[in-house]
């Protein structure tokens, strides 16, 4: 089978499944695992170079709706008769079940069976050892600093944060993405601030842009330095990677 990915988080769903080896191109973005760097990169996510991809000629496309405008790359699939699968998922759930779904799709079913199982039990492992902590910290995530962007209740770092044995300051707002601003944040005076700004590298991120804001001395993660800094591609793509991010922040929060 030849597969190509249109989005980092498809990229990682193969490879949690092992088969990283099918793929023949990726977006400009899928930058992990580190075999994928060499593959034929097909733009970025948004303005994919279907000549290109109908000129590899897959057996699949794993295509996604994950960002908004990304309905043309599906249109332009559809119009080559280039076969795909479209990826959209919202949760940990949906992860598991895309692990099924991908490998359906390549004719592996048990493969996505042990993978989506494999999700679980790392999972629920966590998810027991959060629900035993001694204590459930406020965290205000970040995903974009000016507007100010967050995640609301039907998102998976609500997910995340839950599971590691913690709660999302925004987890009362129906949506999976909300604009707010740094005066609604600091009235919700979280335990912790996660900075995981979108695209963004971690080691570009200053702490000093989030200490000098406008009357945040107050907040109890900037008295208690709890400010956490983390890696964008652990926390805001909706992949089994989120696993590893999960894991590391029930460390950050407990230990």
């Amino acid at each position: 089978m030849r597969v190509i990915s249109l989005c980092p988080s498809n990229t990682e769903i193969m490879e949690f499944l092992g088969l990283t080896e099918l793929l023949v191109g990726v977006d400009d973005f899928s930058d992990w695992p580190e075999a994928v760097k060499s593959l034929p990169q097909l733009g970025p996510d948004l303005s994919i170079n279907l000549d290109l991809v109908e000129q590899l000629k897959p057996d699949l496309v794993l295509a996604s709706l994950s960002v908004p405008g990304m309905e043309k790359n599906i249109e332009g699939l559809k119009a080559r008769k280039i076969p795909y699968i479209v990826l959209n998922p919202q949760s940990l759930a949906d992860i598991e079940n895309d692990l099924v779904t991908t490998a359906n799709a390549l004719n592996m079913p048990e493969r996505g069976k042990a993978a989506a199982n494999r999700f679980r039990s790392r999972l629920e492992d966590i998810k027991q050892k959060g629900a035993s902590a001694g204590w459930s910290p406020k965290l205000y995530w970040e995903w974009w600093p000016k507007p100010v962007f967050t995640p609301g209740r039907i998102n998976w770092l609500t997910e995340v944060s839950e599971a590691a044995g913690g709660e999302n300051v925004f987890k009362d707002v129906e949506l999976a993405s909300l604009q707010t601003d740094w005066d609604d944040v600091k009235s919700r005076n979280p335990d912790y601030i996660c900075v995981a700004w979108v695209g963004v590298r971690r080691q570009k991120v200053k702490k000093e842009l989030i200490i000098n804001r406008p009357g945040w001395e107050e907040l109890d993660a900037v008295k208690n330095d709890r400010i956490l800094i983390l890696e964008e591609e652990l926390y805001c793509r909706p992949s089994p990677r989120l696993l590893d991010g999960l894991e590391k922040l029930y460390r950050l929060l407990h230990n």
